[in-house]
C-alpha cells in the first residue's frame, strides 16, 4: 500500500524544481557518492577488486538507509515519500513529450530536448532519428526509472529499492568499458544487468499487454538484438505497439555504430505523433502497474 501510494505521489507532482532547486535530489547524492569512490579507489593495481568493494560499500549504505527510514514509527509516511522521490514517471513523461514539443516547434528544438535524454549524438539526427532516440528512451527508463524500483520495492521494501537506485547510478557512471572503468566498473554493471533481469522483462509485459499485444514472437526475436541484455525487451516491445522500427544505426562521440533494427517491419517515418503515443504507452504501462501492486496490496 505504501508503493501504491507513492506511484500516485508521483505521478501526481513527479519532481517539483521548488524543491530540488533548493537541495540536492537523493540521485545526485548517491552520484556524489559513486563519484568519491571512483576517486578515492580506482586507481592502482586491482582495480576490479577494488571496483567490487566499492559496489559492496555503496549496497551496503544503501540497505543500512533504507532501513533506517523504514523503522522510523511514522506509519510508513517516510518511507512513502522516498519512494515516490526514487519514482520518475512523471519526470520521465515529461522530458520526452519535450522532444515531441521540440520538434513541432522545429528541428533543432527537437535535437536539444532529446539531446537531454539520450547519450548518442544528436546534431546531425533528421526528424525520423530524434523521435526514435526518444521512444528507445522512453521504453528504456520506464524500466529502469519506474517498473524497476517499484518491482524491487514489492520484493523488498525501501532498503531493496536503495539498492536498486544506487547501483543504477553507478552502472551509469562508471559502468562503461573505457581504460578507466573497465576493470572499477565490472562489478556495478554486472550487478545492475542482475537486478534489471526480471524487471525489463515485466515492463516489456506491462507495455504489450497495456495495448493488447499477445503476440510475444517478435519480442523474443528483437530484444537479444539490444547490446544491452536487459534494454533491448521494452524497446522491442514499445516498437511493436507503436508499429515503429526502432534501434538501427547511430553514431556515439563521432563513431558510427550499425545497430541492428528493433520491428523492422515497423514504420521508418517516427514523428511528434510517434512520440505522443510514447508517452500514452508510458501511463498505460504505468496504469497495469499500479493495478498489479493493488492487487498485491490487498492479498
Amino acid at each position: 500500500m505504501i508503493l501504491f501510494l507513492a506511484m500516485l505521489l508521483d505521478a501526481a507532482f513527479g519532481e517539483p524544481r521548488a524543491i530540488w532547486d533548493r537541495v540536492p535530489h537523493p540521485a545526485v547524492l548517491m552520484g556524489r557518492v559513486v563519484s568519491v569512490l571512483d576517486q578515492r579507489l580506482n586507481a592502482g593495481r586491482q582495480r576490479r577488486a577494488k571496483g567490487i568493494a566499492a559496489l559492496g560499500l555503496m549496497v551496503l549504505g544503501a540497505y543500512g538507509l533504507g532501513q533506517l527510514i523504514a523503522w522510523v514509527p511514522d506509519f510508513g509516511l517516510l518511507e512513502g515519500i522516498a519512494a515516490a522521490i526514487l519514482l520518475a514517471q512523471k519526470s520521465l513523461v515529461d522530458h520526452v513529450r519535450a522532444v515531441a514539443d521540440g520538434l513541432r516547434q522545429s528541428l533543432p528544438g527537437g535535437r536539444r530536448a532529446v539531446a537531454m535524454i539520450v547519450g548518442r549524438d544528436t546534431a546531425a539526427l533528421d526528424e525520423p532519428a530524434v523521435a526514435r532516440a526518444a521512444i528507445e528512451s522512453a521504453a528504456e527508463n520506464l524500466s529502469d526509472g519506474v517498473i524497476a524500483p517499484a518491482f524491487w520495492f514489492l520484493v523488498g521494501g525501501l532498503p531493496l529499492m536503495l539498492i536498486y537506485k544506487m547501483t543504477n547510478t553507478a552502472d551509469s557512471m562508471i559502468g562503461h568499458r573505457t581504460e578507466r572503468h573497465e576493470e572499477f566498473g565490472w562489478a556495478a554493471a554486472r550487478f545492475d544487468d542482475l537486478l534489471n533481469l526480471i524487471p525489463a522483462r515485466l515492463t516489456a509485459l506491462l507495455i504489450a499487454v497495456s495495448h493488447g499485444w499477445w503476440q510475444a514472437r517478435p519480442i523474443l526475436r528483437d530484444a537479444p538484438l539490444h547490446r544491452s541484455p536487459n534494454a533491448g525487451w521494452p524497446e522491442a516491445a514499445m516498437a511493436v505497439v507503436l508499429d515503429v522500427a526502432l534501434s538501427g544505426p547511430r553514431a556515439y562521440h563521432g563513431v558510427m555504430s550499425e545497430f541492428p533494427w528493433v520491428w523492422p517491419e515497423g514504420r521508418r517515418d517516427a514523428g511528434p505523433e510517434d512520440v505522443d503515443a510514447a508517452c500514452r504507452a508510458l501511463w498505460r504501462a504505468w496504469g497495469l502497474m499500479l493495478v498489479l501492486v493493488g492487487c498485491v496490496a490487498l492479498i
